[in-house]
């Protein structure tokens, strides 16, 4: 199955939405089985996005994924960028 990665931008000044959604987002993280790796972007320390690449069957269903991140659904992001991704060193 090919991999995604979802690039993800914090609309500004998000940081406590952010912090308060994060454990439905771990959660969905953890519960679909396709994370393949996540973490959130910093500036100065402060989280402002996040990197998430996924195993799904096609461009469709990271589509779909992403839609459903709570983060997504709480108005965190200003912009999600989709990316269909190729691992080739690590």
């Amino acid at each position: 199955m090919p991999l995604f990665a979802l690039i993800c931008t914090d609309k500004a000044e998000c940081e406590d939405l952010r912090k308060s959604t994060r454990e439905a987002h771990l959660a969905y993280l953890n519960a679909t089985g396709t994370t393949v790796m996540a973490g959130p972007f910093l500036e100065d320390g402060h989280m402002t996005g996040s990197l998430v690449v996924i195993e799904v069957a096609d461009r469709a269903a990271a589509e779909d994924w992403a839609a459903n991140d709570p983060y997504a659904q709480a108005g965190l992001f200003a912009k999600v960028r989709i990316e269909e991704w190729k691992k080739v060193i690590g």
